[in-house]
């Protein structure tokens, strides 16, 4: 199912109109973090703030929806932003990573796969990552799986 027909079944279920919606892929393993969504592990994100800013991109909004894909761009299920925060890459904690569901759940696990990931992402504009980098962090909810 693509994300425009999830989306529509969803939007019609719920009555809502003119709603707007985003539609994307996590990172490094799509179908995994997926997954992990859809079964309540992962109920958090997190992004480069500077990446939303070379891309002229708004900042992700409490009540912003998405349609979250698998690697073959299928839609799995819709989630909502519940809280957004604008943090330090050093100034994340434990907590934060635990809700991110990934590895093990810990701060080291976190720190670790998303300096590199970063990293690679700001040496893709000619940037260099640093520590000191915002992190957008949005915390959401499932509202709507196959």
């Amino acid at each position: 199912m693509t994300a425009e027909e999830l989306w529509n079944k969803f939007a019609k279920e719920n009555k809502l109109k003119d709603c707007y919606y985003d539609s994307w892929s996590f990172g490094e393993d799509a179908d995994l973090l997926a997954h992990l969504v859809v079964t309540g592990q992962k109920v958090a994100t997190s992004s480069l703030y500077p990446l939303y800013e070379i891309e002229n991109e708004n900042i992700p909004q409490v009540g912003d929806y998405s349609v979250i894909l698998d690697s073959k761009n299928n839609a799995v299920c819709i989630i909502k932003n519940q809280n957004v925060e604008i943090v330090p890459f050093d100034r994340i904690t434990s907590l934060h990573a635990y809700k991110e569901g990934e590895g093990d759940k810990s701060l080291d696990y976190w720190r670790e796969k998303h300096k590199d990931f970063f990293a690679k992402c700001m040496n893709e504009v000619g940037m260099v990552f640093t520590t000191n980098m915002k992190v957008v962090f949005e915390e959401f909810r499932v509202v709507y799986k196959l």
